[in-house]
């Protein structure tokens, strides 16, 4: 009997890396569909990022994540760019296609899924606190929903100025600028506020967003891209002023269904991999 030892290898490149836990639901759905392969979680330096990529080429990867803060300059790194991935500019999912490096971007596609178990975003104004590249992504996708506002809310204009550009011109949505110098209050009318920023992230869990608690109303529904704690103070204050809320783990899990299919072909189980998070994350 032939006995195959060589498990096809995928991952995530990230710095910190530790906090990330999509290693727990990507390895339980191979288990789960008895794929075989492994996801291993590597932080990796911005400067050793081009050394990273060519490694795992070289050691026969067919495929990885990029997380924080490698999604914007691991492009320098690719061979090509996926559509979506172009137009976002940035990437967190990359393929191995015979032997290019192709980026694809995973992020908006997943929390657009996630939202609409809660809400159509269509017609929606949305109040997005961050701008970048889980931000570009995110927002990118809520306008080709039909969101009919995005109001961008970031520190560095520099920063979220393109973003806000790329929004207006490539989609039908209306996009504005806020500078965030101070606690922001959210518009009476937003319908959905999101932290698309690192803020409350493990292992900084005290932190939220500067905003206005009191601004903060129960029509409004508030998500929070990060996954670990998936129960972010912001969306505590939220839930505590009526809001509804949508953590993490939805975009996480649906952006990696998305991603073991573009390395394995397979479609695997989200409920699998929901309870993994859940397990490991004690929620």
């Amino acid at each position: 009997m032939s006995v195959d030892f060589l498990p096809k290898l995928t991952g995530c490149f990230a710095m910190p890396a530790a906090e990330n836990p999509t290693v727990a639901m990507v390895e339980a759905a191979y288990r789960h569909h008895n794929i075989h392969a492994r996801y291993i979680t590597c932080e990796v330096a911005p400067a050793a990022l081009g050394d990273a990529v060519r490694g795992a080429k070289a050691m026969g990867w067919i495929g990885f994540n990029c997380s924080l803060p490698h999604k914007v300059a691991v492009i320098d790194h690719l061979d090509g760019l996926g559509d979506s991935a172009a137009v976002i500019g940035a990437v967190n999912t990359i393929v191995r296609r015979d032997d290019r490096w192709i980026g694809e971007n995973t992020d908006g596609r997943g929390f657009v899924e996630a939202l609409r178990a809660v809400v159509d975003p269509a017609g929606k104004r949305i109040v997005m606190f961050g701008a970048g590249g889980a931000a570009r992504a995110v927002a990118v996708e809520l306008a080709l929903a039909g969101a009919s506002r995005i109001t961008v809310v970031n520190r560095s204009r520099d920063r979220a100025a393109p973003l806000v550009t790329l929004l207006n011109e490539k989609t039908k949505a209306k996009a504005e600028l806020v500078e965030w110098p101070r606690a922001y209050r959210v518009p009476e009318d937003a319908d959905i506020v999101v932290n698309a920023t690192s803020i409350g992230l493990f292992p900084n869990v005290d932190g939220r967003p500067d905003i206005d608690l009191g601004s903060l109303l129960p029509s409004m529904i508030a998500a929070d891209l990060i996954p670990n704690p998936p129960r972010t103070v912001f969306l505590k204050e939220a839930a505590a002023r009526g809001c509804r809320t949508l953590d993490g783990l939805g975009m996480l899990v649906n952006q990696g269904v998305i991603g073991i299919r573009y390395w394995t072909g397979v479609d695997v189980d989200p409920v699998v991999m929901r309870k993994a998070l859940a397990d490991v994350l004690g929620v």
